[in-house]
Parts: structure tokens; sequence; C-alpha cells
């Protein structure tokens, strides 16, 4: 037990005060030899024995002393009060059952009266005793391995009503008041070391001793603080915040104390360590963490919490605070390493987010009779501010989506080829490459464990949206149908063959004609295509178009049809999504419409005026209208077309057919009317005009199995066959016409006398109304009347000889 002050056995113990003994003294030295000696080795106790001589002859000299080194006729046969105060405690000690030292004897009062004679020869006295009694009802408590807790009880008795007392008398002897705030120190710190880890040190079946603990603890507390001269409450600390040692203050610290070593406990117990929290397993044991969390702070609140509330008013409320506490410091910490969201992460989170709200909660019912409802307890309580970590982790998550999707557009602008993927992909890796990511990246954010609000969804989608837009953009970036479009040459009459001109005409067509007819017969056994690579890439890029916008519509519908989207009111997304319109990526379909038209025009331009601009524009009715015709370049335009359908998905070839029916028609119109110097046309060549218009229509009409409807065709080829129409009439009919047209269209009305008709300016839309279509009309016809006609009106001058 305590170690307590030394005195004279006396009746009263201060009239003979312990005598110290000198360092140096040399009885005191030889009686330690001896001692020491006899640890070893027994002592020969016979007469004779010398050392039991030395040993007789060091005490009796030791037992002599005095304070002053004078002579004395008194002999202390004990030296100091420690001795006698451990000499009474073993008298009191034997009012235990031998059989069963738990209890005390029936006859305890009988063998107290009997101890009480031994005080005038110990120097003991009844505030002595009753502090000592106290002292051994306490020391059998712990020795009995603190299964009686009537032991416990009796010494709260003996302190509270006893000793109380006795402290508070004002003729107390320095010796006691040094004993008593001995006694009450040890008492005091045993029951704080079990207090302060109470979740260690009692259970279920144990919480009675813990509620005899706390009384004793503050019993103790009191004596001192208020009995015992000298003696300061050292406080304790509560954050940087030295707190007075109140009944409740140190209760709250005690719950503190013992839920942080409890929450210690599980941590070892999980082998948690600040160097293992980059780990991805450690997600896992932070979620086990908070379960045992909830179950620590269940058992705080049903076990513990109705023993302490007696002394604290909100004392689970602080459990639950330093609880938070806790978890809050490893959230952090884990948080700290969670640089991206993944799937653990939240599940950690949403768990963190699960516990918060009990703790919470358990702090709002447990100051439920507070003042402030408990409020200023929970503004103690940090939030992990859960909802906001997760929305930032996930806008950083869909910001490296969309960074990577960048890099992916910025590596196709240096690289993409243009090549097919496979034969049966015949589109571009990098389309492939960037759907897949968007795909992937769609299916990994629904896979996150949480509901996700429409406008979340929206910041994912809109941010595709922009990297979608931007690879359109690049996809699209192919030149434009103009640069294939040939210059219109400048306007001029036609000049009149001579007899040798003629003849030299005659033997140079049939030439040629010779030369035609070879060639043809060539590509039937070898056909030749004239399909040139950059146009195949074009088509690869349509090819590409049509992929995304097929893909988006699946990537759409994953988006929109999702379970786990939360609708809001206040969402951009919701009207859209109230009536069935679910589309998120809206401008980026109809960028791809826009690009594809346009991609579309592009090939076909350049394969009718590039690629086939030797067997069409080029060479179609060069010289002679009828050894010239349109049936080599029938034949190359069908070998592109089966091409073109050979490389484009069906879901392209439609409009890119079209667009070459429309190139073809645009191109067969410059032909007629702005084919320069080396073309000439009389009326007599309307016939065979008419007939190869006709057989470049048919191709058009039989080609793709039925993919242009044949009033497709003749919609489109009303303005060619107004053309020609016009090619059929007479110079002078086209002259009247020409002069109606013109002057309407300059708004001059009639022309008068002295007026000359205006120059139509050529504006490229091709029609029979349009008088600049009349006037090249006109220019090509190699008549006297046309001649006089242009020369007079115009001052055109006559085309060079070819």
């Amino acid at each position: 037990m305590a170690k307590t002050p030394t005195q004279n056995p006396r009746s009263r113990p201060s009239s003979s005060p312990s005598i110290p003994v000198e360092r140096s003294n040399t009885f005191a030295n030889r009686f330690r030899e001896i001692i020491k000696l006899a640890e070893n080795k027994a002592i020969d106790t016979g007469k004779n024995s010398e050392t039991m001589r030395a040993l007789c002859n060091s005490v009796v000299s030791l037992a002599w002393r005095t304070v002053d080194g004078s002579p004395t006729d008194i002999c202390h046969w004990a030296d100091g009060f420690s001795l006698n105060i451990h000499i009474y405690t073993a008298l009191l000690s034997s009012v235990f059952d031998l059989k069963d030292d738990t209890m005390v004897l029936d006859e305890v009062d009988e063998l107290l009266e009997l101890i009480k004679k031994t005080w005038i020869i110990l120097g003991v006295n009844k505030s002595i005793h009753n502090l000592c009694f106290t002292c051994v009802l306490f020391e059998q408590y712990i020795v009995t391995g603190q299964v009686e807790p009537d032991l416990l009880g009796a010494s709260m008795i003996m302190l509270s009503s006893e000793v109380a007392n006795d402290a508070k008398k004002v003729d107390r002897e320095p010796v006691y008041v040094k004993m008593l705030a001995s006694v009450l120190t040890t008492m005091r710190e045993w029951l704080e070391k079990r207090l302060v880890n109470y979740h260690e040190s009692f259970n279920r079946g144990s919480i009675g001793p813990m509620e005899n603990n706390l009384p004793l603890f503050f019993a103790a507390t009191k004596i001192l603080e208020e009995d015992v001269p000298g003696h300061t409450s050292a406080g304790f600390e509560k954050g940087d915040e030295l707190v007075d040692e109140s009944a409740g203050n140190k209760v709250g610290y005690f719950i503190r104390t013992s839920m942080r070593n409890a929450f210690a406990k599980m941590l070892e117990e999980m082998s948690i360590d600040g160097a293992s929290f980059e780990l991805e397993e450690v997600s896992h044991t932070l979620i086990k963490l908070a379960n045992e969390t909830e179950e620590l702070a269940a058992k705080e609140k049903e076990i513990f919490s109705p023993v302490l509330k007696k002394w604290h008013p909100i004392s689970a409320g602080v459990a639950a605070v330093a609880l938070h506490s806790c978890y809050g410091t490893l959230l952090k910490q884990y948080l700290t390493g969670a640089t991206l969201l993944t799937k653990q992460t939240v599940l950690v989170l949403q768990k963190a987010g699960k516990l918060e709200k009990l703790l919470i909660q358990m702090v709002v019912e447990d100051s439920v009779d507070c003042e402030d409802g408990g409020k200023a307890i929970v503004r103690e309580m940090v939030p992990y501010e859960v909802d906001s970590i997760i929305m930032n982790l996930l806008r950083k998550w869909i910001q490296e989506r969309l960074k990577k999707g960048k890099e992916i557009i910025m590596r196709a602008k240096e690289t993409e080829t243009w090549n097919p993927k496979s034969k049966s992909e015949p589109y571009a890796q990098s389309a492939v490459d960037l759907m897949r990511h968007a795909k992937e990246s769609v299916e990994n954010f629904f896979e996150i464990p949480m509901v996700m609000s429409e406008d979340l969804v929206g910041d994912l989608a809109d941010g595709f949206e922009h990297l979608f837009k931007e690879y359109v953009t690049f996809v699209t970036s192919c030149g434009s149908k103009q640069s294939y479009i040939p210059i219109l040459p400048p306007l001029t009459r036609c000049s009149q063959d001579s007899r040798f001109s003629k003849l030299w005409k005659m033997v140079i067509c049939s030439v040629r004609a010779d030369e035609q007819n070879n060639h043809i017969t060539d590509e039937g056994n070898h056909p030749r295509l004239s399909t040139s690579r950059g146009t195949q890439r074009l088509y690869i890029r349509l090819n590409t178009l049509h992929y995304f916008l097929l893909q988006l519509h699946s990537l759409d519908k994953t988006l929109s049809l999702s379970s786990k989207i939360v609708t809001s009111p206040r969402s951009r997304h919701s009207k859209n999504r109230q009536i069935g319109s679910y589309s998120y990526f809206d401008h980026t379909r109809s960028a791809i419409q826009v690009a594809v038209q346009h991609v579309s025009e592009v090939a076909a331009y350049r394969l009718i005026f590039f690629d086939s601009h030797s067997v069409f524009y080029g060479s179609l009715y060069v010289r002679d209208v009828e050894n010239t015709r349109i049936r080599p370049a029938l034949r190359a335009l069908k070998q592109n077309l089966t091409l073109l359908c050979a490389i484009l998905t069906d879901r392209a070839q439609p409009l890119s057919l079209k667009e070459v029916m429309n190139a073809s028609f645009e191109a067969y119109l410059m032909v007629l009317l702005a084919g320069g110097s080396k073309r000439i046309f009389s009326r007599v060549d309307h016939q065979i005009i008419e007939e190869d218009f006709k057989s470049l229509k048919r191709v058009f009409c039989t080609c793709g199995e039925g993919l242009i409807v044949e009033d497709a065709v003749d919609t489109e080829a009303e303005t060619v066959e107004g053309v020609i129409a016009l090619m059929g009439q007479s110079t002078e009919q086209l002259i009247e016409d020409f002069s109606i047209v013109a002057c309407e269209a300059s708004g001059m009305g009639v022309v008068g006398s002295g007026q000359n008709l205006p120059m139509p300016p050529t504006t490229g839309r091709w029609n029979r109304s349009d008088p600049n279509t009349i006037l090249r009309v006109i220019c090509h016809r190699n008549d006297k009347v046309a001649n006089h006609f242009l020369k007079k009106t115009f001052q055109l001058e006559k085309r060079r000889p070819y």
C-alpha cells in the first residue's frame, strides 16, 4: 500500500520523532551487510556465533541513538512510524476470513476492540485507525481480484463518513496529514487509471464496481483539495486549454480518454498505421473500423452512459464527439493519399458519412434536456464533409477522364492517317479509342456506389460533348468542294471553221474515236480504278462520323436511362427528362450531321472533278460531240461507285451517292456551259447530249439497290434537263429569250433605242431561266447569228483556234 511517514512508537507519536541515520554510521553499515549476507546464506544463530554478536551490537547501538547525540536511558525498540503502521494494518487485516478473504469475520467488532488496545503501543489514534481501516478495505478489494464490490462500498462508507470528518478537525497532527495525503493520492491514482480506460476495466457484468469507483474517486479528490494543505488539483488538458478539475469536466476527461484508448486498441488489433494508408486494402479496413466504431458507440450508450450521466449531463454526447474525432483523424489521413476517386474510396466516405450521422444523432438524443439541444457540443465536431469531398473527388475524376480524352484527340491530330481500323471496322482507330474511353468512363461513373445528381451527370456529358465536337471538327477539316471546281473560263464567241480546219477536224476526230474505243476495250478487260487514296480517306472520315453517331446514341441511352440518377427540378436537364427527351448530345449530333454533309460533298466533288477529271470534265465533248461521248466517263463512274459502296458503311452510302450525283450533274453542266474554248455545240448535238444525260441518270437510278430513288434523281436532274432543252432551241429563239430575261433581271424592262443589253453576272447557279446560262449556250453555238449577236451586243472576241 502507500508509503507512510515515519514516527517513534509512543502513545503520542509526535513526542519521539524519527532519528535519521547518517550514511557514515558504522553500526548501520554493518547491519546492512549482515542483512545482505543473510539473503544468500542463513545466519548462524548459535550462542557463540560471531555474526549474531555483531548483529546484536549493531542493533543495540542504533537503538540507543538520540537526536542530539547526548546520553540517554531510553532504548527505542523500533525507529520510525512506518513500521508501526505496517504492524497495525497487518492486525487490521485479521478481520478477513482465512477461508474466504473477500469476507469480513462475523466477530469483526470484538476483534476491532482487541486491536484498539494496541493504539497506545503503536502510537495510533482514532483518526489514524479510520484512515488505516479504509486503506485495508480498499487494498483487500484489489488483492482479491476486485470481485467483491462490498469491500469497495465499505471503503466508500469509511472515507465519506469517518475519514472526511477526521480530515476537517482542527487538531490534526502533521503525521496524520502526511498519511492522509499519501493514502488518498494512492487510492485516487489507482481509481483514475481504471477510469481513464473504463472500456478495458469494466464491462456489462462489472458495471457495479464502476458505479462505486466514481464516487470513491471524487470523495478522495474532494478531501485532498479541501483538507490537505498544499495539495492542488493539477487539472487536465482539453485540446490546448487547461480545464478545471470539476466533477463534470473530470468525467468528460475520463470519457474522452477511455474512448481514445478503446479506439487505439481497435487500430492495434487491425494493424493500422500511417504508413499503410496509401494502400488500396486500407479502404476495407476503414470500413470495418467504422462498423466497429458504431458498435463501440452503441456499447457506450447502453452500458456506460447511464452511470456516467449521473456525473456528466451529456456523457454519451462527449463519447460521440471523441469517437467522431478519432475516426475523422484517420479519414483525413486516408483522404490525403486518395487523390483520385475509386469505388473503394466512395464506400469509405459513405460509411464515414453514415457513422457521422449516427454519432450526431447520439449527441442530439443525449442533449435533449440541454438548453441549446446539444448545439454547443455538436459544434465541437469537425464535420467530415463527406458529400463535399465526394463531389470534389467526382469532379476531379471527371476532369481526369476528360483530360485523357483530350490526349486521345491531340494524338489523333498528330498521327491519324484515316486508314480503316480493319475490314470489318472501316473507320478510324482514333474514333474507336475516344468512344471506348467515353463508354468506359460512363460505366465506371455509374459503378461508383452512390446516386448521381442530374447536374453531375450533365457535367460529365457536357465535358465529353465538348471533346466530341472538337473531334468532329477535326474529322471535318478536309477542305471544301470549291477547291476542286475548275475556274470558269472567260466568255468568248465561237470561231467558224475553214474548210481546211474542218477536214483536219474530221481526221483528228476519227483518230480519237479509235483511241477511245481501244481505251474502253482495255478498261473492260483490265478495269482501272480512278478513286484516289485521298478520296478513299474521305470515305473513312464519313464512316468515322457515322460510327460516332451510332455510338453516341448508345452512350446517350446509358446516361439518360440510368436508375442511379436523382432528378432535380432545378437541374438544366430535368425538363428534357420530363418530356421524354433524354439526349445529352444534341449539339454533337447536329455537328455530326453538318460534318457528314460537308465531307460527303468534298468527297463527291473530289471524285468527279479531281479523280475523274480525265474522263469527265477534261475530255467529255472536247472538239467533237459525236466522237467524245459520255460512255468512258460512265464506265469509270460505275467502278468508282462500286468502290464507294464497298468502302462506305450502309448508313453513309445514300447521302454520299446523292452528293456524287449532284457533283456529276454540276460537272455535266459545266461541260455544257463552261467547258472553255475546246467545246463547241450545235443545235444538232442536242439529241446526243440528251441521250448521254439519260445514261448518266440511269447510273444513279440503278446503283446501290435503290439507295437513290428515281424520283429524287429526276428532281435533281431537272436543272440539267432544262439547260439541255435550251441547247435544242434555235439561235434566234435563244437570243430572244435571253433579251427578255436579261432585261427583267436588270430591271430595265424593254430595251429602248440606243440601249444595250446588260451583261448578266455569273452566279454559277445554272438554270434555263438564268440569263447568264442562256448567254453561255449562245456563246457555245457556232453559227453566224450567234457570232453577230455576241459581237454587236457585248463585243466578245472570237475564240482562239485549237
